[in-house]
Order: structure tokens, then C-alpha cells, then sequence
């Protein structure tokens, strides 16, 4: 019952914070819309440069079928030679395309020569793809036309997310990322914040045991965070249209493991923290750790090996996996059980850690 009326008292100082009421429900679900379109890495409208000094139909042909596409965009074509550098200097274009006639004339099919500015190497890659899969399919309808075997046979089919929409591999990622945000920074400043208002001393006298209190502290920002969990779902589901092939009910158990480790974290944080300041500031870190070794951007394999260790202990790394395997994938939960036991060790590890130190914070 004691447990019951402090977790009560705890809503009622979240609920009595009304500045903080918009950002904790309304700000995530911004941030979700607006990270959703940001934080995407397809490309649309990349601007290219043509020059054309061949005589061949194929160059035109192939002119034509790359201005076409809604993945470029031409700001200009010509038949004097430029210089690729100096386009690239000038911010005038991402690639240059150039066709030539055979110096031998052996062929009448026209060299091509694509140049592209690498200093967004994600783009130039994904626009080098693009360019070499227009040349490829022309020349195997040519091939075709002419009755002669495509140079290549070959097929392509990719599961999953077979339009490479990188919000379907993004979204979930960054509804674990504000679920890891909001949980980190509001629970860390709470028993700082009962310090700084001298309230700590009524709450000793109150007669809970520490892991009362503990969990009377944790609970009731677990509970916003599954609230923002599945307001945060039902935006990825709806506004940005990404299936979730998978069960919820795993994604929310996923969930509830990851916020007991994350909240742990949190609590251990406030008691270390002498003012809401340093708690926030040492959140903020964690945060940022947590975040670059996590998988969110880039995969975790391209972690050095002398850093491995600790995504090897980031609960934001395991929950982003689960997520994006529910989502995706719809595998069940013997799939990702083994991330699910080592979010489970961690949470274990956080719990017992956090509660040892709330031990001697509370006999000080």
C-alpha cells in the first residue's frame, strides 16, 4: 500500500510540472516525424552534370533515360568538356557524366566516364549504384534487341524492405533511441531533485525499504516510457507507413526488459549526482556513448574491436536490434532471444548495482 501511494505522489510531481507535460508527451512524437525524414539515407534529385561528345544513339538513349529519373536531377548538358574538379568546387554538382566516342572504333557503344564528389561518400556511393544499374539494364535490353545473350543474367530480390526505404530500417531505431532518451534524462534528476527540495528526510521517515522506494521511483517513468513507446510506434506504423511484421506483445516485453536496465542506470546516476545539473550532464554522456555504439547509424560490426566491450554492454544496441527484427523481419521471439537473455544480464547487473548504491545514499 505504501508502494502504491509513493508511485501515486510520483505522477502527481510529473503531472504538476506542467512545462514539462508537452515535451514529455508531444515533444517525442515530434522528434520521431522530424528524425524520420531527416535522418534518411536515400537520395532524390542528386544534381548531375552531362556532357555528351559522342555521336552514338546509345549516348542519347542513355542521356535520356538518366534525366528521366526522379534520382537526378540535370542542371546542364553540353558537348564541351568540363572539368569535374572545378563542378565539384563549385558546389554545381554531386556527379559529371561524360560520354566519348572510341578512340579505336571498334564499337560503336561510347565510353563513359562517371566522376562523383566523395566528399558525402554515403550519397556517391548510393548514386554510383544507381548510375552503374541504368548502364547495366540498357545494355541488356540492347543486348536483347540486337538477339544476342545479355552480357549478365542475373536477378535481384531483396526481402524485407524490398523498396529500400531507409525510414523502414530507421524508424524503429529511433523509437528505441527516445524511449533510451526520455527514460535516461527525466529519471535522472529524481532523487537529485528530492535533495535540492528537501523532501529526501519525509521520505526515509515514511518507513519504505529501499527497494520501495526504488521502485517507486522507477515505475511510474517506466510506465510514460511504454505510454511513448506505443505513441511512437503508431506514428512509424501510420505516418511513415513501415510494417510491423512481427508480434507487439514482444516488442513491448523487449521493452520492459530494456527500461529496467535504462532506468537502473538513471537512478544509479542520481544518487552519484550532487545537483540536477551534474545528473543531466552525466546522462547526456551516457546518452551520447550509448547512441554512437548502438547501430542506429552505422553497423555495430564496423565497431573497432578495442571498443567492442562496451556495445557489448549497451542496452540501446540490443533493443534497437529487437526492435528492427520485429518490425522487419517478424521473427518471433526464439530469433532474438539471445539479445533479449543479454539485455536481461545487463538490466540484472544495472538493478543490482543501482540498488547497492541507493543503500548508501539513503544512510548518508
Amino acid at each position: 500500500m505504501k508502494l502504491i501511494h509513493l508511485v501515486r505522489k510520483e505522477f502527481l510531481e510529473l503531472f504538476r510540472q506542467r512545462e514539462m507535460l508537452p515535451l514529455m508527451i508531444a515533444a517525442p512524437l515530434i522528434q520521431i516525424i522530424l528524425l524520420g525524414y531527416v535522418v534518411s539515407t536515400d537520395i532524390n534529385r542528386v544534381p548531375v552534370r552531362l556532357v555528351n561528345r559522342s555521336a552514338s544513339v546509345d549516348a542519347r538513349r542513355l542521356i535520356r533515360r538518366i534525366s528521366s529519373t526522379p534520382l537526378f536531377a540535370v542542371v546542364g548538358t553540353g558537348m564541351a568538356d568540363v572539368d569535374a574538379l572545378e563542378v565539384f568546387r563549385r558546389g554545381e554538382a554531386l556527379a559529371v557524366v561524360e560520354f566519348r566516342d572510341r578512340d579505336d572504333g571498334g564499337s560503336p557503344f561510347p565510353d563513359i566516364l562517371v566522376s562523383l564528389d566523395g566528399v558525402d561518400s554515403n550519397t556517391a556511393a548510393i548514386a554510383a549504384g544507381y548510375l552503374n544499374g541504368i548502364l547495366r539494364n540498357y545494355l541488356e535490353e540492347r543486348a536483347r534487341r540486337m538477339g544476342r545473350a545479355p552480357p549478365v543474367s542475373h536477378r535481384t530480390l531483396i526481402r524485407y524492405n524490398p523498396g529500400l526505404r531507409s525510414i523502414n530500417y530507421m524508424g524503429p531505431g529511433i523509437v528505441a533511441l527516445l524511449l533510451s532518451i526520455l527514460a535516461l534524462f527525466m529519471t535522472s534528476i529524481s532523487l537529485v531533485r528530492e535533495k535540492e527540495q528537501q523532501t529526501m528526510d519525509t521520505l526515509m521517515m515514511s518507513r519504505l525499504r529501499p527497494w520501495q522506494i526504488y521502485l517507486g521511483k522507477a515505475l511510474p517513468m517506466a510506465m510514460v516510457g511504454l505510454v511513448e513507446m506505443a505513441l511512437g510506434t503508431l506514428v512509424v506504423m501510420l505516418w511513415f507507413r513501415v510494417p510491423v511484421r512481427g508480434n507487439l506483445l514482444y516488442l513491448f516485453l523487449a521493452a520492459v526488459v530494456f527500461l529496467a536496465a535504462i532506468l537502473s542506470l538513471a537512478l544509479l546516476i542520481s544518487t552519484l549526482a550532487g545537483t540536477q545539473q551534474q545528473a543531466l550532464f552525466f546522462a547526456w554522456f551516457f546518452m551520447v556513448t550509448f547512441i554512437m555504439l548502438s547501430g542506429l547509424f552505422t553497423p555495430v560490426e564496423n565497431i573497432p574491436s578495442w571498443l567492442m566491450f562496451l556495445a557489448d554492454i549497451n542496452p540501446v544496441r540490443y533493443l534497437i536490434a529487437m526492435i528492427r527484427e520485429i518490425f522487419l523481419k517478424g521473427n518471433g521471439i526464439e530469433f532474438f532471444a539471445g539479445d533479449l537473455l543479454r539485455l536481461g544480464a545487463i538490466a540484472a547487473g544495472a538493478v543490482s548495482v543501482s540498488l547497492l548504491s541507493f543503500r548508501r545514499f539513503i544512510s548518508k
